[in-house]
């Protein structure tokens, strides 16, 4: 399945692609906004190969050519879809560390956004909404993104947990049924604890929700999966976008089954927005009573 975001596209493409036409790929990912103003000649001239192979390149990529490439590109410039690559370099200004996070992550986002199939999203709520329980499953740091998920599902009175130990995992999945659900959550789609709780939580009944990228072990045991095509970068100083991806898609969920129970919501959510109002009226009072 090829994704709709095209810089995606070019850049899992450039695996497959002809030595000739990976040199295209690589212009076009280095030079985007010119490339929309560009002829055959001139891009094949910039990535010094020849016309045909330009034409070659755009059909491989999944266009019938190099006009409708052009068009598609725009689009997705328009809409603000190219973002630089994060890399360290010595000689980095605390300016350029700060536009290489943020364009990264924000890159992610957009991609991620682009590639998430609204069916999947519609179950998954659907799902939630009617479970009677649902629990959050993640190790490192999926687990802060289970705890936060845990957190947005409390406030929605919904009988909710998040465990991050592979043991308290196992037990919390045996224990469960048909009408409860179960979101796991991974960066890689490899951990074996967790698929191994996914396994227990399937036998069970349960419905199993998964956060990880396409075609791994634990988007293949899931009900229901959710793609989040992002592997993360191992080197030191990359930042965690993939986890931030992760908290984004369960806010759209969360907000989806906020919706479905708005209905019952009302009221709670009115006392509950009270309350914090008192508590937080509670600290300024005390700070000022403190300083003074």
């Amino acid at each position: 399945m090829r994704s709709p975001n095209l810089i995606r596209r070019l850049t899992d493409a450039r695996s497959t692609l002809s030595k000739s036409e990976t040199k295209v790929a690589g212009y076009v990912l280095d030079h985007a906004h010119e490339v929309i103003k560009m002829r055959v000649a001139d891009l094949a001239h910039g990535s010094q190969v020849s016309e045909p192979t330009v034409i070659r390149f755009c059909r491989a990529i999944g266009f019938d050519g190099f006009q409708s490439f052009k068009l598609n590109l725009a689009q997705h410039l328009g809409s603000g879809g190219v973002y630089s690559q994060f890399a360290v370099d010595d000689n980095d200004t605390v300016e350029d560390l700060r536009n290489k996070v943020f364009d990264t992550t924000i890159g992610t986002l957009l991609t991620v956004r682009d590639e998430l199939d609204p069916i999947a999203l519609e179950r998954t709520i659907n799902a939630i909404t009617r479970a009677n329980r649902v629990e959050f499953y993640g190790f490192g740091a999926s687990g802060s993104v289970a705890a936060d998920a845990q957190h947005k599902f409390f406030r929605l009175q919904m009988s909710s947990a998040a465990y991050t130990d592979p043991h308290i995992q196992h037990m919390s999945a045996i224990s469960l049924g048909r009408d409860d659900v179960v979101v796991a959550i991974s960066q890689s789609g490899q951990t074996t604890a967790l698929l191994q709780s996914v396994r227990l939580a399937r036998q069970a009944g349960a419905t199993v929700i998964g956060l990880a990228p396409r075609d791994t072990a634990l988007s293949q045991e899931c009900t229901i999966p959710i793609y989040v095509n992002r592997e993360e970068d191992h080197e030191t100083f990359a930042p965690v976008s993939s986890r931030i991806a992760h908290l984004v898609v369960i806010d759209v969920i969360a907000t989806g089954v906020a919706v479905k129970r708005k209905p019952v919501l009302k009221d709670h959510l009115q006392k509950l927005d009270t309350s914090q109002r008192v508590l937080r009226k509670g600290r300024v009072l005390r700070s000022k009573v403190n300083g003074s």
